[in-house]
C-alpha cells in the first residue's frame, strides 16, 4: 500500500497558503490546491481530503505530489485550451498590402480561407485596427512595408 508524502509547513508557508486559499483573486485551481495542502500539513490521508472536499483523490494525490516535489503552487501549468496560433500582424499585412484573387478587396470569408482563421477571428483583428475594406468602394493597397507598425500607433493613440 503506497502512502502519501508527508508535508510539514512552516509558519510563514502556512499564512501564506492560507491567504492563497481564502483570497478572491486567485483561480479556484489554486484555491483548491492551497486547501489540500493545508489539510495534508494537519496529517489528513488523500481520502480523508477528497471526501472532505468532494474531489477526486487523484486530484489530491496530484496536487500533494507537486508540493512535495517543490513546485509551487501559482506556478503550475495551466490545463486545457489551444495555443494561439492567429497571428494578427500577417492578417493586417495582407489585408493593407495585397489584393485577393479576382476580387477588388477582402471580405472576412476570403481572408480566413487564405490565412487559415476563422470569419470571427479576421472580423476582430479588422474591428481592433480599423480596417474596413469591406465597406470601401475604392480600397488602396498600401506599399509602405512598415505600414502595419504605423497603424497600430494610430489606432493606439
Amino acid at each position: 500500500m503506497r502512502t502519501a508524502p508527508k508535508i510539514k509547513l512552516s509558519a510563514q508557508e502556512e499564512k501564506d497558503i492560507k491567504q492563497l486559499s481564502t483570497s478572491n483573486t486567485t483561480t479556484v485551481r489554486i484555491a483548491r490546491c492551497s486547501k489540500i495542502i493545508l489539510l495534508a500539513a494537519q496529517g489528513k490521508t488523500n481520502l480523508q481530503i477528497a471526501e472532505a472536499m468532494n474531489i477526486g483523490r487523484n486530484q489530491v494525490s496530484r496536487c500533494r505530489s507537486r508540493y512535495v516535489v517543490g513546485s509551487a503552487i501559482e506556478k503550475d501549468l495551466p490545463r486545457g485550451g489551444r495555443r494561439q496560433t492567429i497571428d494578427a500582424v500577417e492578417i493586417v499585412r495582407l489585408t493593407t498590402q495585397t489584393l485577393p484573387d479576382n476580387a477588388t478587396h477582402w471580405s472576412t470569408r476570403s481572408m480566413a480561407a487564405v490565412s487559415g482563421v476563422s470569419e470571427a477571428s479576421v472580423r476582430r483583428i479588422w474591428k481592433a485596427n480599423g480596417l474596413k475594406p469591406h465597406l470601401e468602394k475604392t480600397f488602396k493597397v498600401s506599399r509602405d512595408p512598415n505600414f502595419v507598425e504605423k497603424l497600430e500607433d494610430i489606432v493606439g493613440l
